[in-house]
């Protein structure tokens, strides 16, 4: 005999522009994002009885995105996902959970002649603010935060010495590297009661991932770096103190390698150690580097 273990379903990939329109000065500001939504709920009949009537199809689901993005500010991203998780489980009795998961492309005013120009942007990166919003009925709200596809690199100020040594061990020790990686990290806010709480909240969203980006590029661009270890930690750390209603700050930093490239058989041209200069950078292989920073008293997962 079978039974369905777990089923959720809903509309992935909807892509949402908006601009907002400020009459009195000319200015406009603009959001995209990539909408996902997934229910779940009294829905096994769909499955396993071929009973549609439980089933909220899901080009009503991108429509009622669409309307609320109309209706609803949708920034902070945080704020727009609880909106649309508690209208689901709000407006159809047998779904329990709303999964909300926002992806917000980077898109940065331009300048024209030093100023900023009231209409026109520039997409600099491939940067993108995402947010998971988790709706569950008699639960309340949990949302994470999260910066994606932030590629950074310095070319001094790190190092990498003093890891054990065996009869696997081929690489050497430095103290002046570059490191480079492409940043992923996240914060988990506490859990919130219900959408009121989160209104009432709304105010810390965006304070909240400017300052894990700017700590993350600081700490990153300032600390001589013993480990990408130990660097990860100390910006964990710092989030969680700038920040009071984060519970865990979490980061996955793979290392982008850059290898000397050795010269010395061209007419003993030197270009590697302190003579180093011309670099190869490599896609893979590649280190990644991953923890989560809690507060003082939580259990850490190792």
């Amino acid at each position: 005999m079978s039974a369905l273990a777990a089923a959720r379903y809903g509309k992935d990939n909807v892509r949402v522009y908006k601009v907002h329109r400020d009459e009195k000065t000319g200015v406009q500001t603009v959001v995209e994002m990539t909408v996902c939504v997934l229910l779940e709920g009294d829905i096994e009949t769909s499955y396993t009885k071929a009973d549609n009537s439980v089933v909220v199809a899901t080009d009503s689901i991108k429509n009622t995105i669409y309307i609320t993005a109309k209706q609803q500010p949708v920034t902070p991203p945080e704020l727009f996902g609880s909106i649309l998780g508690t209208h689901f489980i709000e407006k159809y009795g047998h779904i329990h959970a709303a999964h909300v998961n926002i992806v917000t492309h980077r898109w940065v005013r331009m300048d024209v002649d030093g100023k900023p120009h009231p209409h026109s942007f520039v997409k600099d990166s491939a940067e993108t603010r995402n947010v998971q919003v988790d709706v569950v009925e008699g639960q309340g709200i949990d949302i994470n935060s999260a910066i994606q596809g932030l590629t950074v690199l310095k070319s001094t100020n790190s190092q990498f010495w003093g890891f054990i040594r065996d009869e696997y061990t081929t690489l050497k020790e430095t103290w002046d590297r570059i490191l480079s990686t492409d940043v992923s990290a996240s914060w988990q806010w506490r859990r919130f009661a219900r959408l009121a709480d989160v209104q009432a909240n709304a105010a810390q969203f965006n304070p909240a991932w400017e300052a894990a980006r700017s700590i993350t590029l600081k700490t990153f661009a300032e600390d001589n770096s013993a480990s990408v270890q130990n660097t990860m930690y100390k910006m964990g750390e710092q989030i969680l103190a700038r920040v009071p209603l984060l519970e865990t700050v979490e980061y996955s930093l793979p290392n982008n390698h850059y290898f000397e490239v050795d010269l010395s058989w061209h007419k003993g041209t030197k270009n590697t150690g302190k003579d180093a200069e011309v670099y190869a950078p490599q896609s893979n292989p590649n280190g990644l580097i991953k923890c989560t920073v809690g507060r003082s008293g939580q259990k850490a997962k190792l």
